[in-house]
């Protein structure tokens, strides 16, 4: 097999690769970063690059023009090297996190009854060991189990080699008194394990900080807390996107690629990175070295968890739909990669699921619906779409497959809630014309989650869309018109726009909107169904997920999202996922309320259910094929809706 040389204008040198090799591929050989947020499925277009010597093998052209192909373009993911080539790289997507004070870091509450001395795993102990002498030869470890049992009355301790290691140099730096870091998940017994984390010389004060860090690794975002677990402070909070967006925007994506090639320990690595990166911000702003921390509790849904330790994903999404494990053994941050002390105590929390995670019993344990005699719904808006209904007798859930286009993705000037994106919209029913409020102030450049919820909810309202999501043609606007696929509505003209072109929203982008919307209100409706309760029982809905905070109700109501409930029974609580995941570091009684709340899930897989696709097919009108359901929206609308 031939080899060629493949040059890319971004790398310093080229790279040599055999016939047969994905462009993408060679990409990643040469150090040179091509997004694909489909995975490397040909699906989003992202991936597109200028051939200008040489030629490359299409095997596809999905979201090319014919023009585009003249000039040179090509799909990194779907084109193959048969020949030297040399390559341009467009400027890739460059995330921004939004820096707005207001949706950065919040106050966090310490529990008014935390006491660690009580609830905490992790211990301090203060031990004087007696020196050994020609009379006292006990091996040193068995010196400290000695110290260990008269002192604090543990009778069973396991140590690492690495601090075996250590033990003898710190005995003696420390003049025989030294500080121990213990973990037990049972202080209470005597007689049940602990495990020694790390030693250090010399008796510290018993008010100087240990560390811990709650982390909940998002799709989109990885947010992380670093803890005082003395005090019980959040003395930082740190979130990043997740490294692994430029392999895949979802889930399903990034299962796919992590099947190919490296594709697995790609994305571990991607995802690690972000994680570390944000524990040395974490640490910097308090002034600690990472190795400081020696607990971390994760939460993440379970495709997260899995690529995040390496367990082979595919099962996943493919049916029966299983996951490898759902019950993390406690491991070690040396054992997940994390820069933590390499002995910290790392506790991935449980799942229930394939697509019912961590992220979930966490965010239902914080939200306190394990807890209420309210029959409450809890959802998490992200790229699935979980739902919980329930009270602290039952709790049943579902995932929708909501996928990413409340996020930005899969709508073609769609993007996330960073700078430049039109978060609110509104639009004059006798003009058509919009008016919007921009992240940052500035220029739009797209619109994100919460701006296409009100986008559609107010195009509908205002008679640009019909039920079915239909432009009206005929009106008297130049903001409706013909594009490229099909009829769309013009946001922000050129001369408006951040970029330079027409900001707009296609007839297809309304499709993906609608399917989006159809399948979260769906599954309200098949989870309501199953336990026979009527959405006018429902007593409060609890929204989780950071993008669930923006949410305009009224709006989210209009457009069939959100079922038609009083305004007042609705609570945004932002990321619940991490405030679960705090409680959890900190307490390990509500440890183990995350492990009885997914015991005690009952979970409904809609692919098994057959009443799934008809509330689906009832769903992807606006708000519904059933308007009675949604009695303030048909007030609006001043009369119903023919059917």
């Amino acid at each position: 097999m031939a080899d060629h040389l493949v040059r890319f204008d971004t790398a310093p040198a080229p790279v040599s690769v055999p016939t047969g090799t994905l462009l993408s591929d060679a990409a990643h050989r040469a150090g040179v970063d091509i997004q694909q947020p489909c995975g490397g499925q040909g699906r989003c277009g992202r991936c597109a690059v200028r051939i200008t010597d040489g030629t490359v093998r299409r095997r596809s052209t999905l979201r090319l023009s014919n023009e585009d192909v003249e000039a040179g373009y090509a799909l990194a993911c779907q084109s193959v090297i048969e020949a030297d080539v040399s390559i341009t790289v467009p400027p890739q997507e460059k995330i921004e996190r939004r820096l707005t004070t207001d949706r950065t870091a919040a106050e966090v509450q310490v529990p008014d009854s935390y006491d660690p001395a009580q609830v905490q795993t992790v211990r301090r102990v203060r031990l004087t060991v007696p020196p050994p002498s020609m009379d006292d030869q006990t091996d040193d470890w068995s010196r400290l189990q000695i110290a260990l049992r008269k002192q604090v009355r543990l009778t069973e301790v396991g140590i690492s080699v690495m601090q075996l290691r250590r033990l003898g140099h710190i005995l003696r730096k420390g003049e025989w008194d030294i500080t121990v870091i213990l973990d037990s998940q049972a202080w209470d017994c005597p007689d049940c394990p602990v495990r020694l984390i790390e030693f250090k010389p010399g008796l510290m004060e018993d008010r100087d900080p240990l560390w811990g860090v709650a982390i909940d690794i998002g799709t989109t975002t990885v947010s992380l807390w670093l803890v005082d677990l003395i005090s019980g402070e959040v003395r930082a909070q740190v979130a990043e996107y997740n490294g692994q967006i430029a392999r895949g925007e979802d889930v399903i994506s990034r299962i796919i690629y992590s099947s190919k090639g490296s594709g697995a320990e790609e994305l571990r690595d991607l995802v690690l990175s972000t994680i570390n990166g944000l524990l040395q911000s974490a640490c910097k702003q308090v002034k600690i070295d990472p190795h400081d921390v020696f607990k971390a509790t994760i939460a993440g849904n379970s495709t997260m968890i899995h690529l995040l330790l390496g367990i082979p994903a595919q099962t996943i999404r493919l049916s029966p739909f299983i996951t490898a494990v759902n019950h993390i053994p406690t491991l070690t941050g040396r054992d997940v990669g994390l820069d933590t002390h390499p002995d910290a105590t790392v506790d991935c929390l449980p799942g229930v699921a394939s697509y019912v995670g961590a992220d979930i019993t966490a965010g239902v344990l914080s939200s306190g619906l394990d807890d209420t005699e309210k029959v409450t719904i809890f959802i998490d808006v992200g790229t699935n779409g979980e739902i919980v209904l329930g009270n602290k007798e039952w709790l049943v859930t579902v995932a929708a497959s909501a996928g990413p286009a409340f996020e930005g993705g899969g709508v073609a000037d769609g993007m996330r809630a960073t700078r430049g994106a039109i978060e609110e919209i509104w639009v004059n029913g006798d003009t058509y014309d919009p008016s919007y409020r921009v992240v940052g102030s500035v220029k739009p450049r797209g619109i994100c989650g919460s701006g296409l919820i009100a986008l559609l909810a107010e195009l509908f309202l205002a008679g640009v869309i019909d039920k079915g999501g239909n432009f009206n043609t005929n009106l008297d606007t130049p903001r409706v018109r013909i594009g490229e696929h099909g009829p769309e509505y013009v946001i922000a003209w050129a001369s408006e726009s951040g970029h330079g072109r027409d900001i707009r929203l296609s007839h297809v982008d309304v499709d993906n909107l609608l399917r989006t919307k159809a399948a979260i209100y769906a599954g309200f409706t098949i989870l309501a169904d199953s336990v026979g309760i009527p959405f006018e029982a429902v007593e409060q809905v609890l929204v989780g997920g950071s993008f669930g905070k923006y949410i305009n109700v009224e709006k989210a109501i209009q457009l069939g999202l959100l079922p038609d409930l009083p305004w007042e029974n609705f609570y945004f609580l932002g990321n619940t996922a991490i405030r679960g995941a705090y409680q959890a570091l900190l307490d390990r009684h509500a440890r183990e309320r995350i492990k009885d709340i997914a015991n005690r899930m009952t979970y409904i897989e809609l692919s098994a259910d057959n009443t799934f696709y008809e509330a689906f097919t009832s769903a992807l009108f606006l708000p519904h094929t059933d308007l009675a359901r949604f009695p303030t929206v048909q007030a609006a609308l001043g009369a119903p809706i023919p059917q």
